[in-house]
């Protein structure tokens, strides 16, 4: 509401402007004149607001969605091919980057989604971009995933973290026994500074390309924030291959 309000003055204040050469030209005509005609002008057709504030939006959008696309094509390497990343199906045609915090509900609900989309689509390629944005213990989880891929086990952790209600070290360690890791080497390498410094930078990219809340999926030049239904995904995923 603060926003249109400012634009409103924006555009009120533009007229006010555009009046100007008149009064320059009608030198009789005062400065308080001009803006009264302005004012009983948009009394009367007051539509030219609804007009203006609505043109004024979709540049905006516009605008909005040509540096996001400028920005997705600038940052493609980091994107799609940082090799630090989790991978599932390296040899698909399609990449679906998935941005996703662990204690994110919304995100425990897109398992089953990608899971059904990568059975159907074995050309998927998933990403997975681990940004630990709801707290420590988001952060504790995301460093148990990394390291767990150090043993080749990244989905198994991946899948049974979305899954736990425990993110403490000892529900954590519960896991780690569970799907076969060794626990002594997972914790060590937990408090890696190369983890560290992968979520960190994680962090840092999902903030230049404007991602503040999980999920959030990049498929080729288009973010799609939020929960999608699979079928959607999977419109998405075709339009990107067709190109």
């Amino acid at each position: 509401m603060r926003a249109s309000l400012a634009a409103v003055g924006g555009i009120v204040l533009g007229l006010t402007s555009l009046a100007a050469p008149l009064q320059a030209e009608q030198a009789s005509l005062p400065r308080e004149e001009v803006e009264r005609i302005v004012r009983d002008y948009l009394l009367r057709e007051p539509e030219i607001l609804v007009e203006a504030l609505e043109a004024l939006q979709q540049r905006r959008q516009i605008a909005e969605a040509e540096a996001q696309k400028d920005a997705l094509a600038a940052r493609a390497g980091e994107l799609f091919e940082d090799p630090s990343d989790p991978v599932v199906n390296e040899g698909g045609d399609v990449t679906v980057v998935e941005f996703f915090d662990y204690r994110c509900p919304y995100c425990r609900n897109m398992v089953p989604e990608l899971v059904e989309l990568l059975d159907e689509d074995r050309g998927l390629r998933v990403v997975f971009k681990e940004i630990p944005i709801l707290g420590e213990e988001s952060r504790l989880a995301s460093r148990a995933a990394l390291a767990a891929a150090r043993q080749d086990k990244y989905m198994a952790m991946h899948e049974a973290l979305m899954s736990t209600k425990d993110f403490s070290e000892a529900g954590i360690e519960k896991i780690a026994k569970e799907i076969g890791l060794d626990v002594a080497r997972l914790k060590k390498d937990m408090g890696s500074e190369e983890i560290s410094r992968k979520i960190e930078e994680n962090l840092a990219l999902a903030s230049e390309l404007g991602i503040n809340g999980t999920p959030s999926f990049i498929i080729g030049e288009t973010l799609i924030p939020g929960a999608v239904p699979v079928a959607r995904l999977a419109q998405l995923v075709e339009a990107q291959r067709a190109k």
